[in-house]
């Protein structure tokens, strides 16, 4: 596989917090999308350990879901870094608006971060001594960003492009458009020349070509019947809430589900069940693929 600049690290942090991308610059430092909150402790010391005594002089976020901006507080507690943002979130964070940030919706935790700037698509950022180009990839969430460094050939994707596919399409929960979206920054990716992928989960790779094949064809599958989209996200959800609490007694689990405001909204458009149904169907998806397993009255992660 093709190998990171030296300047760059990446800290591959699984499915409960995003990955960190570590960005060394001769006089300047950054790190862009920060984890979980539950792992901000680890994060710190991550950052801590890279910087070898440097200075944290940038946090930078590609979207705002919990699990990329979960450790700014904790780094801007410590560091004082100046922090920057997607332009179109800036309100709901100056405002610290929990009904228009997607904590509340998702049933996940944030502990409030304050911004310093903003970043717009078509921006140019120099990190690591690079430059690098904000583009806008709508889909997964319609403000997120994805950072282009032509120099370097690289890609930070995100939850627009995965090895294997992509991130929820939120927005299609809602009943808005979503997979137009996601499919149009596919496309603009494509028309990058990227030799390597850092995506927002999972090792980089440098099988561009595929990954977009791949990605294509999920979203072929879940256009084809949106109902598709809304059990996806019913599973990866309930999978994140046990990748935090390691186990949830199985009779709060449809409760659990539907004090999202997600889940109201999907379980109104597309998925139409009770909440003991939609509980039950979302054990049972996640016991048959070895992501849980039932332990008397509980659901454990596997």
């Amino acid at each position: 596989m093709s190998a990171l600049p030296e300047a760059i690290q990446v800290f591959e942090r699984g499915w409960l917090s995003s990955n960190n991308v570590m960005l060394m610059g001769r006089h300047d430092t950054a790190i862009i999308d920060t984890g979980y909150l539950s792992h901000a402790p680890q994060t710190l010391s991550l950052v801590r350990h890279a910087l070898h005594g440097r200075h944290l002089d940038q946090i930078i976020n590609t979207h705002l879901h919990s699990d990329h901006c979960g450790g700014n507080a904790i780094l801007q507690a410590h560091f004082g870094s100046r922090t920057s943002i997607p332009v179109a979130e800036a309100d709901k964070v100056r405002h610290w608006d929990v009904e228009a940030l997607s904590f509340k919706a998702t049933g996940q935790r944030c502990e409030r971060f304050t911004f310093d700037a903003t970043i717009a698509p078509g921006d140019v950022l120099t990190l690591a001594d690079m430059e690098w180009q904000a583009l806008a990839a709508p889909g997964h969430d319609p403000h997120s960003l994805i950072f282009y460094c032509p120099q370097e050939r690289l890609l930070i994707s995100a939850d627009a492009l995965w090895e294997n596919g992509f991130g929820i399409i939120f927005p299609e929960l809602d009943g808005q458009s979503g997979f137009a979206e996601e499919r149009a920054t596919l496309d603009l990716i494509a028309g990058l020349d990227v030799r390597l992928v850092i995506p927002g989960h999972g090792k980089p790779f440098d099988d561009v070509a595929g990954a977009l094949a791949r990605a294509r064809s999920r979203l072929d599958y879940l256009e084809a019947d949106p109902l598709r989209n809304a059990q996806n996200a019913l599973k990866v959800l309930l999978k994140f809430l046990l990748l935090e609490r390691q186990r949830i007694p199985l009779a709060d689990v449809p409760q659990l589900l539907l004090a999202m405001p997600v889940f109201a909204k999907a379980n109104a458009n597309f998925l139409k069940q009770t909440p003991e149904q939609l509980g039950a169907w979302a054990v049972g998806q996640l016991v048959r693929a070895g992501a849980a397993c039932i332990d008397g009255e509980y659901l454990l992660n596997e």
